[in-house]
């Protein structure tokens, strides 16, 4: 606390000045007015003193303050901090006495109506001076102008600090923001030379650099003094571009030299999150080249097997001194927010000892000198700290760095070409293949505009260069392209601001052209590294369905664009959103060609597919023996499309239990493609691959074997190793290996197709899981019942996240972990557990496979058993 002068109340009635310390303070009373004419020398001024000494001695206290004669207003020196210490003052005394010389209440009277109205209309609560005299005190009285007492603040309904400031006013304008110093907790040199507005702005300033510097005080205790006994995370939110990023990056600034490592990952998307841990994986080797984590992972290839292993070496017991940063976490997955655009970022994070994310509110820059800085950065000029047109620009923007950043990439456009140079010079991004997706399509708009823009390359990259020096758009990293090619991201609140302003009036036209853009370009499986092509593509496909659920997007004349996404969303797992698009894409077909056109019979085959992967059997063998009659008549027994539901028939046969169904549909399937592709052709294989299973079913056990080595070795000259079809095969052998004992051979061909499995399709595709289940059981026959709960945790979780509600309970890989875990509850003595499982399990094989099928019929013994144990016992 500064020098302090107060008044003294002798006991003979006299007063008289006392000079205080800060360490000598005593306890003192306060008093809260407003100023008349001649304060100090009037009688009215005289009255207050008087009314004052009486009180606080009536409270006990012999020394009081009142501004009005305890402050030598003539020296600067003294009224400054008195200014700067005048919130303290108050905050630090014994009682606050509010005189109020327009509210009379002359008896005295105890009804409170009677003084009311002219209480709430005191010119008291209109002056700013008297906001801190409030809040600060912890009591604060208030008093008639005859000196009775009317009650205490709590009679107030006081809400935030900047609404107590409304409607007050001032007799020099900058006091309006000087008497809010105390309020706010900040200081600032007063200037009664400035005006208002810069007087509010300079506290405003402080403001804002007093609550960064809480921000990065809470940060650092959370993220570095919790203790090294776990993780510890925090979590900054706050609107699209209000300086997020920023918050991090000037943390990292103040507290590098604390940490042995600093990561910085896109979490946009999951694509720029395995490129992000494969960032890291680099960084890690070439500061840590002795580390062995790394040394049987492909760096470029197996993005999925980097992640697992920069996880492990997070989750090293010794390695407790290194920062992450996920940047643009737009999207978190909640529990009413699930769709396939959206990143769990729980996969990404260390698994050990991680402690919840701690929330902390990220507000807008008020701190000018911030606002110039983003602004000179990004418009490439220097020395504009005294400009006043920067300055005029900052404050108009309001404190958005995102804006900031707009503007100054505008200004950098302006201060470098002209129009002239920017439409005759290329751009200096690198080649994007997928620009292609819209030039090669975009002559079908009827917009002029559209079809100028994309007539050539040199056009586009026109256009995409003016977004990017506008800060628009940025060139990032594209997964699967060489490094250095980029392709072209925006912010998601541009992308807001894109919708809801410039696309206020919707396009079908334009709609329909993005949907026939996206549904184009799906890469097919034979393409390299097609699951990371796809994935780029599934955040778009997305936001379509959607369109169309709502009815935005007319679909007629562009069923085949259905049926792309159809297909695309199978091979991403995602098979709710498939069965959804094929609907669609087969009413358009049957409206526009009939019921037994090629078309729609595509259509048809592939969602009986659909629906076997379901577990919806009987759908799937309607929709089989639609296809197959259709296509008979339209293209012959032996065509090869009616091969391919013939093999279709067979698998779903061999999955209804129908052994002798299902090798007569195979073998005349292996027999017409043999004839009409030859041996070694792919389809060819996955009938030779399906024989192979139906033979292990039938416990032909060496013939399958025979068969599975003859697939696998075509498929590895046709495909080669990591392609999916013979993925399915090495996992089809763990399959023959298990059974037939050979478990050290089994385990080798899982791992082969689990690591294969999770880089091309990903952790959560149910064909992963389906591995991940069989690892489960292979663990379980080995006695290694730890980590075969593992497997089956993440295969039912997994199957749970995949899969709709509606689809999980007949879903059959998912209904055989299910068997699979009570087993393992069994066998480890949890009963309840088991019991739960296996009805849950039962309940599906009844309604997928009949009550009369195998699995029914173990699975009711088992219960009935466990229900005459509990029995007995």
């Amino acid at each position: 606390m500064a020098f302090l002068r107060l008044l003294q109340h002798k006991p003979d009635g006299g007063i008289v000045f006392c000079e205080t310390t800060s360490s000598d303070v005593p306890a003192y009373a306060i008093l809260s007015h407003t100023w008349g004419k001649e304060e100090t020398v009037s009688k009215a001024g005289w009255r207050k003193i008087q009314f004052c000494a009486r009180q606080a001695a009536a409270d006990g206290l012999q020394y009081f303050w009142i501004d009005t004669c305890c402050i030598d207003k003539k020296n600067a020196v003294e009224l400054s901090a008195a200014i700067n210490s005048m919130f303290r003052w108050y905050q630090n005394a014994v009682r606050c006495y509010v005189y109020l010389s327009d509210v009379s209440n002359p008896d005295g009277v105890d009804d409170e109506w009677a003084w009311k109205e002219a209480f709430r209309m005191s010119w008291w609560f209109t002056r700013g001076w008297t906001l801190q005299e409030l809040i600060a005190p912890r009591l604060v009285d208030f008093f008639s102008s005859e000196g009775g007492r009317l009650g205490s603040k709590v009679l107030l309904n006081i809400k935030e600090r900047r609404s107590w400031a409304e409607c007050r006013n001032t007799t020099i304008e900058e006091d309006e923001a000087y008497c809010l110093i105390g309020v706010f907790g900040v200081s600032i040199l007063p200037n009664y030379r400035e005006e208002r507005d810069y007087a509010f702005r300079r506290l405003e300033e402080e403001i804002h650099k007093l609550d960064k510097e809480k921000e990065l005080l809470k940060m650092h205790e959370l993220l570095y003094n919790h203790g090294r006994s776990s993780q510890s995370a925090v979590v900054l939110h706050g609107l699209g571009g209000i300086g997020k990023t920023q918050l991090a990056i000037k943390y990292i600034r103040k507290h590098k030299e604390k940490y042995t490592a600093i990561f910085w990952l896109n979490a946009n998307d999951e694509d720029s999150l395995r490129l992000s841990f494969r960032d890291i994986a680099q960084q890690i080797l070439m500061h840590c080249p002795s580390t062995r984590l790394f040394g049987n992972v492909d760096l470029e290839g197996d993005l999925n097997r980097v992640v697992i292993a920069v996880k492990a070496w997070l989750n090293l017991r010794d390695n407790t001194r290194w920062l992450i940063i996920y940047d643009n976490y737009n999207n978190p997955q909640t529990a009413n927010h699930t769709d396939c655009s959206i990143v769990d970022l729980r996969q990404y994070l260390p698994e050990t000892n991680v402690t919840q994310g701690r929330r902390l509110h990220v507000k807008k820059l008020t701190d000018l000198e911030d606002g110039l800085k983003i602004l000179s950065n990004m418009s490439q000029r220097e020395d504009i700290e005294d400009d006043p047109d920067a300055k005029a620009l900052v404050v108009k923007l309001d404190g958005l760095p995102l804006a900031l950043s707009t503007a100054g990439a505008y200004l950098e456009h302006l201060y470098e070409a002209s129009w002239l140079k920017l439409q005759m010079t290329s751009p200096k991004l690198n080649s994007y293949e997928d620009r292609s997706l819209l030039l090669q399509h975009a002559h079908s708009a009827d917009d002029e505009w559209i079809q100028k823009l994309t007539e050539d390359e040199l056009s586009f990259n026109k256009a995409v260069r003016l977004l990017c020096e506008y800060g628009l758009a940025h060139p990032e990293p594209s997964p699967g392209q060489p490094p250095g090619s980029a392709g072209y991201g925006m912010h998601s609140c541009v992308h807001s601001w894109t919708i809801s302003v410039l696309n206020s009036e919707w396009d079908q036209d334009l709609a329909q052209l993005a949907l026939t853009c996206v549904a184009s370009e799906i890469p097919s499986k034979d393409v390299e590294e097609w699951w990371l092509l796809q994935q780029r593509l599934l955040q778009h496909a997305a936001k379509h369905e959607h369109f169309i659920r709502d009815g935005n997007v007319g679909v007629d004349g562009i069923q085949w664009a259905l049926h792309n996404l159809g297909l695309f969303y199978i091979n991403q797992g995602k098979l709710a959103e498939a069965e959804a698009m094929y609907n669609w894409a087969l009413q358009g077909y049957e409206e526009a060609h009939g019921l037994k056109h090629i078309l729609t019979l595509n259509t048809v085959n592939n969602l009986g597919n659909l629906y076997k992967n379901q577990g919806k059997l009987a759908k799937a063998e309607a929709m089989y023996n639609r296809a197959l009659q259709g296509r008979k008549e339209a293209l012959g027994l032996k065509h090869t499309s009616t091969l391919d539901t013939v093999n279709n028939l067979g698998n779903l046969y061999a999955d209804q239990g129908k052994l002798a169904e299902a090798e007569a549909m195979y073998n005349q399937a292996l027999q017409g493609k043999e004839e009409a592709l030859g041996l070694k052709h792919t389809s060819t294989l996955n009938t030779v691959n399906n024989l192979g299973r139906l033979y292990a079913n039938q416990g032909k056990l060496a013939e399958a074997e025979a068969i599975y080595i003859q697939a696998l070795q075509g498929y590895e000259e046709a495909l080669g190793p990591m392609h999916t079809s013979t993925l399915n095969t090495v996992n089809n052998l763990g399959l023959l290996y298990a059974d037939q004992g050979k478990l050290a051979e089994a385990e080798a061909m899982y791992n082969r197709a689990l690591q294969g499995r999770e880089e091309a399709l990903g952790l959560k595709h149910t064909l992963t899981l389906n591995t991940v289940n069989n690892l489960g059981l292979l663990y379980a026959d080995q006695g290694k019942l730890a980590e075969a709960e593992a497997m089956y945790n993440r295969a039912l979780q997994g199957y749970k996240e995949a899969l709709s509600p509606e689809l999980l309970p007949s879903y059959l890989p998912a209904l055989n972990t299910m068997f699979c875990f009570g087993d393992l509850f069994s066998q480890t003595g949890r009963k309840e557990s088991a019991e739960k499982m296996y009805t849950q399990a039962l309940a599906g094989y009844r309604a997928v496979q009949g009550p009369s099928s195998k699995q029914c019929r173990q699975l009711e013994d088992l219960l009935q058993a466990m229900q005459v144990e509990s029995v007995d016992e």
